[in-house]
């Protein structure tokens, strides 16, 4: 295994050999502890789960037009349909318990009150904009969110419900995957280019840094205490680190190689992220220590799982939840194991 030392301006800056995939894992690594539920409503797609502050798990599905919640004590599921043809892509909960949504077929961002099921739509300032994909918080409760085949990053301002968008410079750029720094600074995946870009949030001047391999292709992205910007490239099978103030790239391939599709990524409390490769069959869970710069433990998804998009981690539980195409709703306990 190689990792690579790189510039986002493009140019190499070093070459370091490394120990091989299977021999970097510590030996004290602890593989993730995987459980699954089949969601009773079959073919779906569950996706993009949320734990909100009462410990209940929401997620939408996808193909089945619907927000739903799991209870994690009785094991029960509740379902709350949504119109027919609205997609819902993603969801995320607010500290009251308010369920934001993406209808990412209709063009709206939905508010649901899970107390009397009613749902209040902002929909996009531009009607050509159809696709709100994926939100993110950032710290006075705002939503930030990418569209993917729209081509921007906007910001719904949750008091007025105003929208703002910003456009992204490169055509066909498909902002994706998105997180909020500690300043609440977006930072979005390009994933239809070599991409990470940004959006000042007093002058939502949107700025694009290429990395460094012309053919890499970020999808979901995560954020480490430090306040780096890690990234899963799904073309190439590699886990990246892009530094925000130097603009420097490392990236380390996946022990599944070109094969990985790593797609599914987020980080813990213990800065390990975590990615899902979905090029291999039962998809992969592999935990990368950023500290050490070692992989700390993989599994299989017992369902085989498909394809597995999104995941949110838990820090009261140090766990992982994540929706799959195998019809699920799983958890994967990533505790680091006891001294």
């Amino acid at each position: 295994m190689i990792a690579r030392f790189l510039c986002a301006a493009g140019a190499a800056l070093a070459l370091a050999p490394a120990v091989p995939a299977q021999q970097q894992t510590s030996a004290a690594a602890q593989p993730p502890v995987i459980n699954e539920w089949p969601v009773p409503w079959e073919r779906t797609r569950p996706r993009d789960p949320f734990v909100a502050s009462d410990g209940r798990v929401w997620f939408v599905g996808q193909e089945g037009h619907y927000l739903a919640v799991f209870d994690t004590v009785s094991h029960q599921f509740t379902r709350y349909p949504l119109d027919p043809g609205t997609g819902p892509h993603n969801l995320i909960v607010d500290r009251g318990g308010v369920v934001w949504f993406s209808g990412n077929l209709v063009g709206y961002i939905g508010r649901f009150d899970p107390r009397d099921g009613h749902i209040t739509r902002y929909p996009m300032p531009d009607s050509t904009i159809r696709d709100p994909h994926t939100m993110v918080f950032d710290s006075r409760g705002d939503i930030w969110f990418s569209a993917q085949s729209g081509n921007v990053v906007g910001k719904l301002t949750v008091a007025s419900g105003d929208i703002r968008l910003a456009r992204v410079p490169t055509p066909n750029a498909r902002p994706y995957g998105i997180v909020v720094d500690k300043s609440d600074r977006p930072w979005i995946a390009l994933f239809g280019t070599n991409k990470i870009a940004t959006v000042d949030p007093r002058t939502f001047e949107l700025r694009e840094y290429a990395l460094p391999r012309v053919g890499a292709r970020p999808r979901r992205i995560a954020l480490t205490s430090d306040g780096a910007v890690w990234y899963g490239d799904y073309a190439g099978g590699y886990i990246g680190r892009f530094d925000t103030q130097t603009h420097q790239v490392r990236e380390w391939p996946l022990p599944a190689g070109t094969s990985a599709r790593p797609y599914a990524v987020m980080s813990d409390d213990r800065d390990r992220v975590w990615v899902v490769e979905t090029g291999v069959q039962p998809n992969q869970f592999v935990g990368f220590d950023t500290h050490s710069q070692q992989f700390v433990g993989s599994a299989p998804v017992p369902s085989g799982a498909g394809t597995i998009r999104h995941m949110f981690y838990d820090r009261r539980t140090q766990a992982l939840w994540f929706g799959s195409d195998a019809n699920t709703l799983g958890r994967a306990s990533v505790a680091p194991p006891t001294p």
